[in-house]
């Protein structure tokens, strides 16, 4: 009788750890990932020379992010993106980043706020009518052009081009991707990389996904030199884009 009391024990032991470890695993699994959320803020209107405010209110779930990594205002003419300005945004400390700035002529001037913290990164996209430019869609506000052609509308990439880049050296390759200021997740994303010298020759990487929209490769480049990488994007819907920039290897 003791020996089954004691076996009797054991089993209702094992049976509560069993469900304990359950529960454990459901709630793991149930867990949401917590995404980064940019507020970007910018008058819709402004006058030629009027001071305007730019305003990206970040958090993190229900938290401000306070000290996010970095945090750039990126600026341009429409239809002229390759000649896009960059500037650091002040950081309120209170989870606002802001900058003051002016336009000096009329047109329409699209702007990303590019925002990483939290190991992740996001870009929302806005545009500002200034003097007496047609006004704009909201449609049109998500137009993304470059010098390769007409972009996929609400398609946004960002290259986050080393700040070291040495030959013979492994390196790091990361792009973000985003449609309609959500991020591209499950896109199939690869590097083209070639020197100027050698155009003949065109090296391939295959980018895999870390988190939501931020793609990796590592790569080595193995001579100093200019370098021309080409972003390749691709995805089951149809979509296809792609950007090139210019990187410059040192010894």
């Amino acid at each position: 009788m003791r020996r089954f009391a004691i076996f009797f024990a054991i089993l209702i032991v094992a049976a509560l750890s069993a469900c304990g470890a359950k529960e454990d695993s459901t709630n793991a699994d149930s867990e949401e990932i917590v995404p980064l959320e940019v507020e970007f803020s910018v008058p819709e209107t402004a006058e030629v020379d009027e001071e305007v405010k730019l305003i990206a209110t970040v958090t993190y779930g229900e938290e401000s992010v306070a000290e996010a990594d970095d945090v750039t205002f990126e600026i341009w003419e429409q239809g002229m993106e390759d000649k896009s300005n960059k500037y650091e945004a002040t950081n309120n400390g209170d989870g606002t980043y802001t900058m003051e700035t002016s336009f000096d002529h009329d047109g329409i001037y699209e702007m990303f706020a590019h925002v990483t913290a939290k190991d992740m990164h996001t870009m929302p996209k806005k545009s500002i009518t200034v003097g007496s430019s047609p006004s704009h869609d909201s449609d049109h506000e998500q137009t993304h052009t470059h010098e390769q052609g007409e972009v996929t509308d609400g398609f946004a990439m960002h290259f986050m081009e080393p700040k070291s880049l040495r030959a013979a050296e492994e390196t790091p390759l990361k792009v973000h991707v985003q449609l309609d200021n959500q991020p591209l997740e499950q896109a199939s994303i690869r590097f083209e990389i070639w020197n100027e010298e050698t155009p003949d020759k065109h090296e391939w990487v295959n980018a895999r996904e870390a988190a939501a929209g931020e793609y990796f490769g590592d790569f080595v480049f193995q001579e100093a030199g200019t370098y021309q990488l080409a972003v390749h994007v691709e995805n089951e819907d149809g979509l296809h884009e792609h950007q090139e920039f210019e990187i410059n290897v040192t010894k």
